[in-house]
């Protein structure tokens, strides 16, 4: 069970984004097939390609939170020392940790509202639900990956350990 806590721990938000990546470009390719060869397409494949966008979009959240490797200005983190810099990570993590909670807060009422009415799409004629949860499910991966991105950060500072900062993605 512990090997399995842990394999999601390092690949869930990958092989998430693969399925909704695999998604969106097999739809796509389907969707111009159909276009441009039988003249005919649907209202569903765009909706398909659109709502599995927007998953693709909060999981990546997550994913770049996980990393590091989402957009920050660091300017102050070149002259800052390691003790420093890691109590600038531990602010800027509890920063977005307040904003991800008031986040999921907020789109859960969208969600508990379009459950409530009974609202669908308008082409797949499913319950709006299901993509309107993108929103918090996202959130709720970036508190996750806020916390552990806490705790390793008060680890490496009680420690002494230079802090995370994770992959550079321009130099």
């Amino acid at each position: 069970m512990s090997r399995i806590l842990h394999a999601l721990d390092q690949n869930a938000e990958r092989w998430a984004l693969l399925v909704f990546y695999v998604m969106i470009v097999l739809t796509m390719f389907i969707e111009v097939v159909r276009r441009e060869v039988f003249a005919y397409s649907s209202i569903w494949g765009e909706e398909i390609v659109r709502y599995s966008f927007i998953y693709l979009a909060w999981i990546g959240a997550a994913a770049a939170v996980k990393e590091r490797g989402h957009i920050r200005i660091d300017v102050l983190m070149h002259y800052a020392g390691p003790q420093a810099k890691a109590l600038l990570y531990i602010f800027g993590d509890l920063v977005m940790l307040a904003v991800a909670v008031v986040a999921v807060y907020y789109s859960m009422e969208t969600v508990l509202v379009s459950a409530k009415f009974g609202s669908v799409t308008h082409g797949l004629r499913i319950s709006q639900v299901w993509f309107l949860l993108a929103v918090p499910v996202g959130f709720t991966l970036v508190i996750i990956r806020l916390i552990q991105s806490l705790l390793r950060d008060l680890r490496d500072l009680r420690n002494g350990n230079a802090v995370y900062e994770g992959d550079k993605l321009f130099d």
